[in-house]
This record gives C-alpha cells, structure tokens and sequence, in this order.
C-alpha cells in the first residue's frame, strides 16, 4: 500500500514537471493559430496537433525505457548513424533551435508588449543567467520545474481560458482558412518538436525515477507512464482551450498576424488592461523558462556523456547558455523557419524507431532499419521541396497531404526487410546444420 502512494506520488510530481518541460515556446504559439486556421474545424485540427505531439511523446518516454536509454533506440539505425542521429537530435531540440526559442518567445510575448524600447540583448543575457542557475545543478531541475513552475503556469493558462469561455472573443468563422485543417495540426504538432525532446526528457525522467527509488525496468515504466498521463492530461485541457480561443479570434484576425501577435492579440482582448499583460507575461516567462531549463539541463546531460567527462556538466551549461543568447537573436519566426526542414528529415526517422522499438523483440533489426532509412529518404525530399526542389509523384502517395508521405513505403520495406531476415535466419540455420 504504502509502495502504491509513492508511485502515485512520484508520478504526479514528475508528471507535472513532464506537463512544464513539454509546454514551453512552440506549445503556447502553435495551438491559437492552429485555431485561427481552422474556423469551425478547430477540433479536427486540435486532435491532429495533439496526437502527433503529446500522444506520441509519451509513448517515446515509454519506448526510451522499454530499450534501456537514448543510445539503445537511436542504435536500431546502426551505431554510427544511430549516434549522429541522436547528436542532430540533442542540437536541433537544444542549442541551435528550441533553446533560442524559448528566449525569443518570451522576449516577444513577455517583454515586447511592456516594455517595446527594453535592450533585446541585455534580456538574453538575463533570460539565460536564470536558465543557468536554475539548471546548474542537475539533480534538482525535474523537482525544481514540478513543483515550482508547473502551478503558476496551468493555473493562470486555466484561468485565461475559463475567461475566454465565459466571454468569446466573437463568433467563429465557418469556413476554414486551410484546404487541410488536419495536415497542419500535425505539422505544428511536429514544430513542437515534443517527440524529439522526449528522447532527450527521458533521461531526466528515468534519473528522477532513479533518485526517488524506482530502480527496476517495470518500476520506472510505471512511474512514466503514470507521469505521461499527468502530463498528457493537463497539455489537453491546455491545449484544446488555446486552440478554440484561436478560433474564437477569426472575426478579429486575418492570416497574415504572425504566431506571437495573435497570442498577444488574444491576451489583450480577453484581460484588457496593464493586469493582463503583466499576467500574461509572467505565465509566457515561466513556460519558457521551464522548457529552457529542461532543455539545457539534458543536452548538458548528454553532451557530457559523449565527452566521457572531459568537458563537464556545468561547463556545458554554460556553453549553451552562451550560443542560445546568441542564437535568440533571429527570432521567433526565423527560428520556425529554419526548423522545418530539419525537423522534415529527423523527424520520420525517430517515430519509425518509437513505434517499431515495442516490436523490437519479434522483428529484429533489419526490417526497422529498413523502415527507419525509407522514412528518412522521404523526410529528405520533403525538405528539399521547402527549396522549391520537387520529386514527382511523391505528393501522389496516400497520407502525403498530411506530410505522411513516408508512412506507406516505410511500411512496404519494413515488409521487404522483415522477409530478407527470414530468408538469411533460414540459410543461417541450414549453414549450421
């Protein structure tokens, strides 16, 4: 009994620092223009955001633990393609993209609507001296974003949109402003990037795990996957009311509001007034300082790991804190821009790997390897239409509207791979025999 409150226990605190380290800068953003896109069709697209986000990143945090860590999952590819995977992965999730992001966000959302002549550089330096002394010293960070930043952050989002139930911004437009309401929805669930910093949360995850005594596979799985629902659960409620406030804004806003107006715009609207910018900025600053917190502290992590300690933890915080001061200065859109279509070559890859990795035991490498690189291939053509350089007939194939063009030639040769390991198992044996 007194094992099943713990697990409980446990599971609500590193689910609720779960809910803080995946709510950061992309998550308040995506949802409202997701909203604004879709008109009436807000759900739909609310349902594919959150499934190719959260829903996904919860079963990577179960994949990482079923395989025993990062470097076991990304090593389904190969060894040496596994680790340069899992190297573009921590950079794209850490110091080249979402860490910046974060920073710029919070500079757009926070500082900009108070205080628009504040020295941008000066708050980068600020906005980074905070996400290195709260990540200096790794054993705190899950317990220092549970239970110090996720309350403030859910209840005042919870509080914006009760407001923004009770009193609609005005009527919600019939027709969407998107031929494919869907298709978005997944892609912003893929510009969260929320599966890829799974793969780098888990670690952070399993190590609370670890301290706060659950040290076996099957304890640690329950205690994710218990942290995941917690997490799971307060994103959805978030989430789905971010979306429909989104939507609730038509009448007010056209396509052409970038990502942070409209979310100002909103906040304006609902919370008239000096109140409602000072609230909004401090409930902006803690998502994204929580996200830069977890984020730093576990490419740290890892990039200490590979250095075999040479370099050490707190070294390399500091490190990213200084290239993300940097980096911050292009810009919230900038950075969407430049993720694309990275994030269109990683990302196929690294859900083939989650979904497969469960099936692991029965498959056998080749035919995930097979499905892994095919997914890869198409990522890479999907990125190199955002260049205006176009291979034919591969919007043709089914789910490509959904940018899932890779999702049935990754099927097709995890066939193939899965009958060529057959026929070299069967000459093995023969050979043996």
């Amino acid at each position: 009994m007194k094992n099943s409150k713990k697990l409980v226990i446990d599971s609500f605190f590193i689910g609720a620092a779960l809910f803080s380290m995946y709510f950061g800068a992309g998550n308040m953003i995506f949802p409202p223009y997701l909203g604004l896109e879709a008109g009436t069709s807000w759900f739909s697209g609310f349902l594919g955001y959150y499934i190719a986000d959260i829903g996904l990143a919860v079963v990577a945090i179960l994949a990482l633990i079923r395989v025993g860590g990062q470097k076991n999952l990304m090593d389904l590819l190969g060894k040496g393609v596994g680790r340069i995977m899992l190297f573009a992965i921590v950079m794209c999730i850490g110091p080249i993209i979402s860490i910046p992001r974060t920073a710029a966000t919070t500079y757009e959302l926070s500082i900009a609507p108070l205080a628009s002549g504040f020295n941008m550089p000066l708050f980068y330096l600020l906005f980074f001296l905070l996400t290195l002394l709260l990540c200096i010293k790794k054993s705190a960070v899950v317990d220092i974003v549970g239970k110090i930043l996720t309350p403030v952050l859910f209840l005042g989002l919870l509080l914006l949109i009760i407001k923004g139930l009770i009193t609609p911004m005005g009527d919600i437009i019939e027709s969407p402003r998107s031929d494919s309401v869907i298709a978005n929805g997944i892609e912003a669930g893929y510009q969260s990037m929320d599966v890829l910093a799974s793969v780098i949360f888990g670690v952070l995850i399993l190590n609370s795990a670890t301290e706060k005594g659950h040290t076996d596979k099957g304890s640690q799985a329950r205690v994710a996957t218990g942290a995941g629902l917690v997490a799971g659960a307060g994103l959805l409620v978030i989430y789905l009311g971010l979306t429909y406030l989104g939507a609730s804004a038509t009448a007010h806003y056209d396509m052409h509001i970038t990502r942070t107006e409209l979310l100002t715009g909103i906040i304006d609207t609902l919370l008239p007034g000096s109140f409602g910018l000072i609230f909004f900025a401090v409930v902006a600053g803690m998502a994204c300082i929580s996200t830069s917190v977890a984020l730093t502290s576990s490419a740290a992590e890892y990039l200490e790991s590979i250095s075999r300690g040479k370099i050490s933890y707190k070294h390399y915080v500091i490190i990213i804190c200084i290239f993300g001061a940097v980096a911050s200065m292009v810009g919230v859109e900038g950075l969407i821009s430049l993720a694309a279509p990275i994030l269109s070559v990683v990302y196929p890859p690294v859900l083939v790997l989650v979904l497969l990795s469960f099936l692991g035991k029965w498959l056998g490498v080749l035919p995930i390897r097979f499905a892994a690189f095919t997914a890869m291939a198409f990522g890479l053509v999907d990125a190199l239409a955002a260049f205006g350089i176009t291979v034919p007939y591969v919007w043709t194939l089914p789910l490509a509207s959904f940018g899932l063009a890779w999702v049935f030639p990754s099927l097709f040769m995890l066939v193939i791979g899965a009958v060529i390991q057959r026929i070299l198992t069967n000459k093995m044996k023969k050979f043996k025999n």
